[in-house]
């Protein structure tokens, strides 16, 4: 398996879930006649959504790493493209999730301070856009592998 075709789909799978993400906030911005930016203490959501959305953020970035820092460096590189990708989806999904969650509850109750969370959580997803410089520089690659990349 080449690096570089890898990345391609990996980096297709990345847009296709940001995009979506995009799609419906545009239909939840599209669908509220108004936004409140009031916070109702008895809204449960006021507080769900914050924190399911900051467990999303640091709960991506730890399982990134820790699956990232797994790879056995003896391993093919075959084996670690695909751990790499595992990474990759665990982290996608951990941030597309509270997304849309947030993107939902906002469409329900349309409180902007949802839509925001989601914004926040799709700009910072669009910015986790897997590259081939990424892919180099976080997988335990040995000498010959990382001569392979510098000929692509």
């Amino acid at each position: 398996m080449k690096p570089k075709p890898f990345i391609k789909t990996l980096a297709i799978i990345h847009a296709s879930l940001c995009i979506g993400l995009v799609f419906f906030a545009g239909l939840v911005f599209v669908q509220n006649e108004k936004f409140s930016a009031t916070t109702n203490s008895n809204d449960v959501f006021i507080y769900l959504v914050p924190i399911i959305a900051m467990a999303g953020y640091f709960g991506s970035k730890y399982c990134y790493q820790n699956l990232i820092r797994k790879l056995p460096k003896e391993d093919s590189l075959i084996k670690k493209m695909q751990g790499y990708q595992m990474a990759n989806m665990v982290k996608f999904a951990l941030l597309e999730g509270p997304a849309f969650l947030a993107l939902g509850i906002c469409y329900i109750n349309g409180n902007a301070l949802h839509l925001v969370i989601a914004l926040f959580l799709t700009v910072y997803l669009f910015f986790q856009r897997p590259t081939l410089e990424k892919l180099k520089s976080e997988l335990p690659l040995s000498f010959e592998e990382k001569k392979e990349f510098d000929t692509l």
